[in-house]
């Protein structure tokens, strides 16, 4: 969303346009978000009515965002992690046209993610605590007996590989 925001912004003023975004996307809750929304409006809305318009047609999909705490949140809206990942899985998968099957599939991805998660190095702030409250959200899809718990990049992307196979399973078994 914020990409999409920024994309109608004039460079000149991208800067302070941003700087005082930084409110709504970082505001404690829905109704803070909004109050701050508005107070943007009264700001940049004659100039850049679309950037703000964006998020008032798409509230419904940005507003379960805020439900989760703000360490949640920061993992979530930079998503450098999950980007990279798809990128990755993209440069493996692009070259096959078809696959035979899920099971397929699913082994290049496991094989791709293998290799993948060997490069990664990067730690996160407070992930345990992150990883504590989504463990709390979503009992039936995160274990913290398995390993997870760790503070490390490669750990919470097996996990969610891990989660896309069994989401994948789900569907094949329909």
């Amino acid at each position: 969303m914020l990409r999409k925001s920024f994309k109608y912004v004039s460079y000149k003023d991208l800067k302070k346009f941003s700087s005082d975004f930084k409110a709504v996307y970082k505001a404690s809750n829905q109704q803070a978000t909004l109050t701050e929304l508005e107070s943007i409006k009264e700001i940049w809305g004659k100039k850049y009515p679309y950037a703000i318009s964006n998020w008032e047609t798409n509230w419904d999909v940005v507003s379960p965002f805020y439900k989760f705490s703000e360490d949640i949140r920061r993992i979530m809206y930079t998503t450098n992690i999950i980007e990279g990942l798809n990128r990755q899985f993209r440069k493996v998968t692009k070259t096959k046209s078809v696959f035979p099957s899920d099971s397929f599939l699913e082994k290049i991805l496991y094989l791709a993610a293998q290799g993948i998660t060997k490069k990664w190095t990067q730690y996160y702030r407070n992930w345990d605590l992150v990883l504590s409250q989504l463990s709390i959200l979503y009992k039936d899809r995160i274990d913290l007996r398995s390993g997870v718990g760790r503070a490390h990049k490669k750990k919470f992307c097996r996990c969610f590989i891990d989660n896309a196979k069994i989401s994948i399973s789900r569907i094949s078994n329909q």
